[in-house]
């Protein structure tokens, strides 16, 4: 859907018309209505086993460990090394996904009785993926086994030295990685290989990895300790870093997510209170991106990861409570640093789109590299171009990108690969380094790059809408309980985008980063409030008394316990 302009139902193809008795029999069946059978097969389930399968994600439906190439062997390694005590080191990345991986692997050994230690580099000192002087260092203090976890899959160097100072190196990754792997002694990742979970987070590679050594220590004649409990951590890590919330990652989260309502753990209780959160609030994907997550990755943007693993790991009610506090004042330094670049990022952005780019590369010596990712994102929400973003770490310039769909970022930098000191990421996100003087190059082969894919016109903007809804439809409750049977949304399974009929438009209340609409159905006489956040721009006074249809999502706002009908508009039209 171009902007201003509400598109039509998304229709998959269907291999056969799905008519109205068949549509009542799997209704029947699922016990869900008409509607949300119909919305389910519209977006490509087919049948009572798939439908269902979607609706209830049970870890059942998990793949089983044997289908995992190697994973088996891998666990049995880790395990024996473990029980003939070998001292084990997790080595994590500092962003969400590999904090809490850290924190379960960690975690999992614990509950095994097993002391393993956990480190998280320095994002401004040491930077992503594993580094030689640490290595040296740790192997100095006994360390004789090395796990990586979000990271090792393309540190062939590293990996190498490691390996030199008598160390059995495994490494779980999920990033993609280069031409060659590193010469481990063991690897788990699903970009390697015929895996049946390709689209796992680095957390959800280390709970499958940790479920294979659990397996492995009971065979030993261990107790096998019940896995289930780290799902907490499995959802709050694949939800931070936007994974394909499809398949196996949707199986996690959905379970995951019912684990993090119980608050079990300290310090994710601590966390939700330091969120304005009820301990034991059931909380939706949404919430844990907007405001979990942005707090743990304040700290590895401040260069504090140690302060999150902490908070993760301590059966400590005060101090995850004392680390939720050091987190949140973190997040409010990270939000201060964020809101000044975000505005020279996007008055650099607007001088470059006005010059025809399309492909937007945005450097400033001065910026923070802890929050450059977050402001990629926010360019290309508003600019919907793939944007790199780029600043000063030390003798060099490092950067971060997001992308929109239908690019692949990953393969772009690929392309342009000659330039930079290192580069790595997926389709949509992607971190790189490079010298000062390559960056004029850079710019201009990544906006070619882009024109590869679009042409000489902007990346289409689009919104696939999931058909019309009546305002009666709207404001019924029980229509939107069922709809949450679809979450969590995200990347994979987006949340259901309806168009509304034609209404007229009462009132606006431009504030900043948020319009209120008063609007009214005339044909049934019902009224409401719908909120367009972050607009792209305040609809005019002069809107009032027009008629406009909205494409917009609803959803049932629960705010201090009293529940209200939201719509949240993605776009509107008028005529």
């Amino acid at each position: 859907m171009q902007p201003g302009q509400p598109g039509s139902p998304a229709q998959p193809d269907l291999t056969r018309a799905l008519d109205a008795a068949d549509l009542e029999d799997l209704a029947r069946r699922l016990e869900i209505s008409p509607f949300l059978a119909g919305l389910l097969w519209r977006r490509g389930l087919r049948g009572f086993e798939e439908m269902n399968r979607f609706l209830d994600p049970g870890l059942r439906y998990l793949p089983s460990l044997d289908d995992w190439p190697g994973l088996k062997d891998l666990a049995a390694r880790i395990g024996a090394g473990v029980l003939a005590g070998k001292k084990l080191l997790v080595w994590g990345d500092y962003d969400v996904d590999g904090i809490t991986a850290t924190a379960l692997v960690v975690d999992f050994f614990r509950q095994h009785g097993i002391e393993v230690s956990g480190h998280i580099p320095d994002r401004m000192g040491e930077g992503y993926g594993l580094n030689v002087p640490d290595l040296e260092l740790l192997a100095g203090q006994g360390c004789k086994m090395l796990l990586t976890v979000d990271c090792g899959i393309c540190d062939l160097a590293e990996v190498g030295r490691a390996k030199e100072l008598g160390l059995e190196v495994f490494v779980s990754d999920h990033h993609l990685p280069g031409e060659e792997l590193p010469e481990a002694d063991g690897i788990c990742a699903p970009t390697v290989g015929d895996c049946p979970s390709p689209h796992l987070a680095g957390v959800g590679v280390a709970f499958m990895l940790m479920a294979a050594v659990n397996l492995y220590l009971e065979q030993q004649g261990r107790e096998r300790v019940d896995i289930r409990n780290l799902l907490d951590l499995v959802a709050l890590g694949t939800l931070a870093d936007v994974a394909n919330l499809s398949g196996d990652n949707r199986i996690l989260v959905k379970n995951g997510l019912l684990v993090l309502a119980e608050a079990r753990r300290p310090g994710l209780a601590a966390l939700k209170a330091s969120s304005n959160y009820a301990p034991n609030a059931a909380l939706g994907a949404g919430q844990v991106v907007f405001t979990l997550a942005p707090r743990i990755n304040a700290a590895g943007r401040m260069g504090r990861s140690d302060v999150a693993l902490r908070m993760l790991l301590t059966e400590n009610r005060d101090e995850a409570a004392s680390c939720a506090a050091a987190l949140e004042s973190m997040n409010a330094q990270r939000r201060s640093e964020e809101d000044l670049i975000i505005r020279e990022a996007r008055e650099q952005a607007a001088r470059f789109v006005k010059s025809g780019s399309l492909g937007l590369v945005l450097y400033q010596p001065d910026w923070h590299m802890g929050v450059i990712g977050i402001v990629a994102s926010r360019v290309v929400e508003e600019f919907h171009r793939p944007t790199i973003i780029l600043c000063n770490n030390h003798e060099r310039i490092k950067g971060s990108g997001r992308s929109v769909e239908d690019f692949d970022l990953h393969a772009a930098l690929g392309e342009c690969a000659d330039l930079f000191l290192s580069f790595g990421g997926h389709k949509m996100a992607a971190g790189l380094t490079i010298a000062y003087e390559n960056l004029a190059p850079f710019r201009e082969r990544f906006d070619a790059e882009v024109r590869k894919s679009f042409g000489d016109r902007p990346p289409p903007t689009k919104i696939k809408t999931d058909g019309e809804l009546s305002m009666t439809q709207i404001m019924d409750f029980t229509l939107l309980k069922e709809l949450e049977m679809l979450q969590p949304f995200g990347l994979g399974n987006a949340e259901p985008v309806f168009v509304s009929p034609p209404l007229l438009l009462r009132e606006v209340r431009n504030r900043p980063g948020l319009s209120i609409l008063d609007v009214l159905d005339e044909e049934s006489g019902i009224s409401a409030k719908a909120k367009i956040w972050r607009p792209r721009e305040d609809l005019p006074q002069s809107s009032k008394g027009r008629r406009l249809r909205l494409a917009f999502s609803p959803r049932i706002d629960r705010y201090n316990g009293a529940a209200n009908v939201e719509i949240r508009v993605r776009d509107w039209h008028f005529g």
